[in-house]
């Protein structure tokens, strides 16, 4: 039979196209395993995110306040009678001086119980009158009496003297000088028992003169009390100020204890604000602060800090050093520089969302092309810093885009 018979040149051309394949399959298998991401790895566009350096540099230990204008002082008003709102007058924002009417209450049942209550109490102080004029008459009648004993005593020792003499001379016998001596016996007993008699009495008087007085004490504060209940029915400013929130109408019917309005201090405010709970641990009062008004910066001092947090926050309050400036309202807002200490050389890196996962890791550059997560600790934080305890050097670079996304990686590739 015929058989075709290859060319040697041509066997070999064969086998060296085969080669040629098989080499250049391999090295694309190669190329596509080195390009394709590891298990804990994530290929990133350059384009979407963004880096920082690591540096040494002054920390600037603040925090950025959005804060609000209140007034440093408010004082509620409340009724302390309950009524009809019978006359308004006052209204809502004016500026008012302690005990101002506000407004006036009708209440006819309590306007009839005060007058019955104080009736009944003059009655009874009607009668505490005669109980003391009772005392002061009992006490002048001992006086009167040990008055006349003694009066009686230095008329009997003179007769006895008279008769002593005429005795004497053997003008009047015995018998007529004895009874004028047991006349002057008899009214010295007499006197002596009303001097024991009068110092007891003086000192039951006495204490009765005081439970008289302690009684009368007593009913005359109850009648002021009883008459101030009607008076209670003028609502009156209990201090200096702008009145607001006064909104009664007349008509208008009000139990006791219910808010009327209050009152603002009037040219003097204060500042609240709202900070992250990050800087509870840090914030106290008498910490300084700015407030950046109309371009000029005043000083400020935290005077009361409210530790309730609420939706990750908690509120401070601040008081201007010295007088506060001039157009303030309330409800204004202003920006406000809260100072937590004094600037100080720390190994920084810049602020951004790579701090919305805890600040507790980073992704660290490994050149151009490749970011390797670390494990990193962070101290004190402002807007555009961030201290680094231990974990980066200065000179490294780190990814600042926030990690939320990357979570589950150890390496980013960067592409």
């Amino acid at each position: 039979m015929d058989r075709r018979i290859e060319r040697p040149h041509a066997k070999r051309r064969t086998l060296i196209v085969r080669g040629v394949i098989g080499l250049a399959v391999v090295a694309a298998a190669v190329a596509l395993w080195l390009l394709m991401p590891g298990a804990n790895a994530l290929t990133v566009d350059a384009a979407a995110i963004r880096t920082g350096e690591v540096t040494r540099a002054p920390f600037r230990d603040f925090v950025p306040l959005r804060a609000e204008v209140a007034p440093l002082r408010t004082v509620f008003v409340t009724a302390i009678s309950g009524g009809q709102v019978a006359e308004m007058a006052a209204s809502d924002g004016a500026i008012v001086v302690a005990g101002t009417p506000l407004a006036r209450l009708s209440n006819p049942s309590l306007e009839l119980d005060v007058a019955s209550r104080s009736a009944e109490i003059v009655g009874q102080l009607s009668a505490i009158s005669g109980q003391r004029l009772s005392v002061q008459s009992t006490r002048q009648d001992g006086a009167r009496n040990l008055a006349e004993a003694r009066n009686a005593l230095s008329k009997a020792r003179t007769l006895l003297a008279q008769k002593q003499v005429l005795f004497e001379r053997g003008i009047i016998t015995r018998a007529a000088i004895d009874p004028v001596r047991e006349d002057v016996g008899y009214q010295q007993a007499r006197v002596a028992a009303l001097d024991r008699g009068t110092a007891e009495a003086g000192a039951t008087l006495a204490d009765q003169s005081s439970g008289i007085a302690a009684t009368a004490r007593q009913l005359r504060e109850s009648l002021a009390m009883v008459r101030a209940s009607l008076s209670a029915l003028v609502l009156r400013a209990p201090v200096a100020g702008r009145l607001t929130a006064f909104t009664l109408q007349p008509g208008q019917t009000l139990k006791a204890g219910d808010p009327v309005g209050q009152i603002d201090s009037e040219g003097q405010w204060k500042l609240t604000a709202d900070v992250d709970q990050f800087y509870l641990g840090r914030v106290r009062a008498g910490l300084g602060a700015a407030a950046d008004i109309e371009g000029r910066s005043y000083p400020m001092t935290v005077i009361k800090i409210l530790p309730q947090v609420t939706e990750g926050r908690f509120r401070i309050e601040l008081g201007f050093r010295g007088a506060a400036p001039a157009g303030l309202n309330r409800g204004q807002t202003l920006d406000v520089r809260l100072v937590l200490g004094a600037d100080r050389p720390a190994v920084v890196a810049p602020s951004g969302g790579w701090l919305d996962a805890g600040g507790t890791t980073a992704f660290v550059l490994d050149g151009d092309k490749k970011a390797v997560r670390r494990a990193i600790v962070t101290g004190r934080r402002n807007p555009d810093q961030v201290e680094i305890v231990s974990g980066l050097a200065p000179g490294e670079r780190i990814v600042t885009t926030a990690l939320g996304t990357y979570t589950p990686f150890q390496t980013l590739l960067i592409r």
